[in-house]
């Protein structure tokens, strides 16, 4: 395979230079080796990797950062394009175009001939009408065939729950998910005595799946949620094991009542 060095060396050239790029360090002759050996599943992990960077960058809201992961995620798009060409699957521009009409065909408000003056919610109704007539043409009938199954496990919960619940698989009132919290609770308990792992880790799930189900009735996200608590967890433990090691104590060394009376003082100073 040989490539457009003119190309690769020109910075003006945006996305066809990036697509060159990648094509010759996949070159059989020429390449990298290690970009040579990779397939899908082996960039896969890495693909995931990059979303969050892209995440962790907004959350910091530190752009110049955002830049650098956004290319670095537009870089997994087109490493699993060129591995797609050389298997003659699709192209860049197959998945361009595919992309592009998905948006045209979700959007007939805007690029059809549809009234315009809707609210938010009957767009979300119509998306979910379009997608069902997707699903329908990838033989996926049922409503919750194309949750992704790698999302991570409370953003699925909240998919799932979130498909059911729009043809009426739902708690009609927030006191029923309460009560079957409070039947996880007792049966993860039951299960602990059982000393049976198995039956615990299925409570547990069970437990959570419920909890995740609490939060959208209350319009909480359970992933946005407990991030902020690992956030709030991370500062407070700083607190504690900086205030340690200022009065010349090793943490390792720290009593339990110590770091905890420590940790009851960084709540209290709002950490």
């Amino acid at each position: 395979m040989s490539f457009d060095e003119n190309l690769i060396n020109n910075p003006s050239k945006g996305m066809p230079r990036l697509l060159e790029i990648m094509r010759a360090l996949r070159d059989p002759d020429g390449g990298c080796p290690w970009d040579i050996e990779q397939n899908f599943k082996t960039i896969a992990p890495y693909t995931v990797e990059e979303a969050y960077e892209v995440a962790d960058a907004i959350e910091r809201e530190n752009w110049e950062d955002l830049k650098n992961e956004l290319g670095d995620l537009l870089l997994q798009t087109v490493y699993h394009t060129q591995m797609a060409e050389e298997e003659d699957l699709f192209s860049f521009n197959d998945v361009v175009n595919q992309i592009s009409e998905k948006m045209i065909q979700r959007h007939p408000h805007v690029f059809g001939n549809e009234n315009r003056n809707k609210t938010a919610s009957q767009q979300v109704n119509d998306w979910e009408s379009i997608k069902a007539e997707e699903r329908a043409k990838k033989n996926q009938t049922g409503i919750l065939d194309d949750v992704a199954l790698n999302l991570p496990a409370l953003v699925r919960s909240l998919k799932l729950q979130k498909r059911a619940a729009r043809v009426g698989f739902d708690w009609p009132n927030i006191l029923q998910v309460l009560e079957k919290i409070e039947e996880e609770t007792k049966e993860l308990v039951e299960a602990k005595e059982l000393e049976s792992q198995e039956k615990i880790n299925e409570e547990f799930g069970d437990l959570m799946f419920s909890i995740v189900n609490l939060g959208r009735h209350l319009g909480v996200d359970s992933e946005e949620a407990l991030k902020q608590t690992n956030r709030k967890f991370i500062k407070r433990f700083k607190f504690v094991e900086e205030t340690i090691l200022s009065e010349g104590k090793d943490i390792q060394s720290a009593s339990l009542e110590e770091m905890e009376k420590l940790w009851s003082k960084a709540k209290n100073s709002k950490y």
